[in-house]
């Protein structure tokens, strides 16, 4: 993801709105992809992004979801929101989604992602992950790992 929501020092920073979505498949592994670019280029995360001019967020998480893993989804309920600066300034703000896939759903790599695969609770490397993630679920009470 480039970043155009920033600007000089001193200036008012710009929120840049997105979205992501929280997937389950039906053995309960969680729906993460290896992200391509900046912000956490490398790490795990849920999938999403921005949100397009014109687009709500709700048919921006479904396009994301497609967009980056190959899978259609139907929302259940948005779970909350995380602030994270973006590179060269401004704020992503960024309202996940719980969705559900359709049973059997394999994912691959698509946009913006260099791999997409489930992983248990257990599976979870926190220094693999995008910051924040495991303790935004958690809190979300969607996850429940031991430490």
């Amino acid at each position: 993801m480039t970043d155009s929501g920033g600007g000089p020092a001193g200036r008012e920073h710009t929120d840049i709105a997105c979205v992501g979505a929280v997937a389950f498949d039906d053995s309960g592994r969680l729906l993460l992809v290896k992200r391509a670019n900046p912000p956490a280029q490398g790490l795990w995360s849920i999938p999403g992004g921005r949100v397009e001019p014109g687009e709500s967020a709700e048919i921006a998480v479904v396009r994301e979801v497609l967009e980056e893993t190959g899978l259609g989804v139907m929302i259940v309920r948005e779970v909350g929101t995380v602030y994270r600066d973006a590179p060269g300034g401004g704020r992503y703000v960024i309202r996940d989604f719980l969705v559900e896939l359709a049973a059997g759903a394999v994912p691959f790599a698509g946009d913006d992602a260099d791999d997409a695969r489930f992983f248990t609770v257990t599976d979870l490397v926190p220094d693999e992950l995008s910051p924040g993630l495991l303790e935004a679920l958690g809190d979300w009470d969607l996850i429940h790992k031991e430490r």
